[in-house]
């Protein structure tokens, strides 16, 4: 990719982002429009990894208009993070589902009867809009629930922080 013009990685990285897009439009019109039978237990999971998806899409969209248009500071070494990240994004999604229905992870907010799954949607949502920080979250519960110490990619990134 290094020998595309910085318009060509935009237009790239913006195009890709944009069919992401529609595909988690698109499979969230099929959870609402066709009737999942058996799959219903899965209906939620399968919206949080929509909705963390719609997260990071957001948040590439933003670094795009933000590194190109106000930062001007757009290169193509980051094309690849633009066409990863949205799908660790449905990923992160997935697993704070997980995470939740497990009890490992706890919203603030009293959980009534009746209760919508807003508190699902809104932590896959961040989970999808802020990788980074959500797995360091997890990382954290891993080492205070069952002793696994962080990655070392996270030990490294604590690093770079604090020099």
């Amino acid at each position: 990719m290094p020998n595309l013009s910085k318009e060509a990685s935009l237009t790239i990285a913006t195009v890709y982002l944009l069919m992401v897009f529609a595909t988690i439009i698109w499979g969230a019109y099929s959870l609402i429009a066709i009737e999942l039978g058996r799959f219903e237990s899965f209906k939620l999971l399968f919206s949080c990894i929509l909705i963390g998806g719609i997260g990071g899409i957001l948040y590439c969209l933003r670094g795009v208009y933000l590194n190109y248009c106000v930062r001007d500071q757009w290169t193509n070494k980051w094309i690849v993070w633009y066409l990863i990240r949205p799908l660790v994004s449905l990923i992160c999604g997935g697993v704070s589902y997980v995470f939740l229905k497990a009890g490992l992870l706890v919203l603030e907010a009293q959980k009534e009867n009746d209760a919508s799954n807003l508190g699902f949607y809104a932590l896959s949502f961040i989970a999808g809009m802020n990788v980074d920080n959500f797995i360091a979250k997890l990382e954290d519960l891993a080492d205070a629930t069952w002793g696994i110490k962080k990655s070392r990619a996270s030990q490294k990134d604590e690093n770079v922080k604090k020099n």
